[in-house]
């Protein structure tokens, strides 16, 4: 059986973010809905955000939401495929259908236009454009990098796929998940079989419905950059509980 070697999250940062106190302002809104109760998926919804869209795998960052504000402009390079690419189109999709602020993911084919790079091609050619992966792409068959500034709001980033070393359904799988990953659901978890977020190796080409709504809440228009736990999880409890 052939081994599949797991990838795993890098991390640099573009500027020297400042840390947040617990006094970050959160958007006006209706507070009082907060004391509502949630019901049991709303709760886990709200646990899986905190394990997920807090900080990163690897790292010294705050653990504190990240989110991109400014359109993500998006150009492909490498060896493209046909089919990569009806895939990337498929994921962009979904993305933009569930981000309800004023954001949108585009693809651009000028490279002077984007801030996020998607490479298809061996580790290796991806090294020699990004010579800080080098350590890394030997045992990675994915990979991304995000960039954000003071204000924990991304500014540039890009990726990697081997396709090499993956097959069509594996350079999916990889497609997806460091993608989506790159908006700011940076962390893998054990929790869920079906996630593309799971910590172990999967092939999965969809998201699940936990999945979705974590998207959907990180792009919602209450929720903002420079969160913590705490703070998140009250901006959470009004989104759901005004749903």
């Amino acid at each position: 059986m052939k081994k599949i070697t797991l990838f795993s999250t890098s991390l640099f940062i573009l500027f020297v973010a400042c840390a947040k106190e617990d006094d970050t302002d959160i958007p006006e809104m209706e507070i009082d809905a907060v004391v509502e109760v949630l019901d049991a998926y709303e709760l886990s919804i709200v646990s899986y955000f905190k394990d997920i869209a807090l900080g990163f795998e690897f790292g010294n960052s705050t653990e504190v939401t990240r989110k991109w504000t400014t359109n993500l402009n998006v150009f492909i390079g490498g060896e493209t495929s046909a089919e990569l690419l009806t895939e990337f189109n498929r994921i962009q999709n979904e993305l933009n259908e569930l981000i309800t602020e004023d954001f949108i993911i585009n693809r651009v084919e000028d490279s002077s236009q984007s801030n996020y790079y998607i490479f298809f091609g061996s580790g290796q050619k991806y090294a020699e454009i990004y010579p800080s992966q080098s350590g890394l792409v030997s045992t990675n068959w994915g990979l991304f990098s995000v960039f954000w500034d003071a204000q924990d709001q991304f500014t540039t980033g890009y990726m990697y796929v081997d396709i090499n070393k993956a097959n069509t359904l594996e350079q999916k799988h990889l497609l997806r998940e460091e993608f989506t990953q790159s908006l700011g659901l940076a962390k893998d978890s054990g929790l869920y079989d079906d996630s593309i977020f799971q910590s172990e190796w999967t092939s999965t080409t969809e998201y699940s419905t936990i999945d979705r709504d974590l998207i959907r809440l990180l792009y919602h228009p209450t929720m903002i950059s420079g969160l913590n736990a705490a703070q998140s999880e009250t901006v959470l409890r009004a989104i759901l509980t005004s749903e």
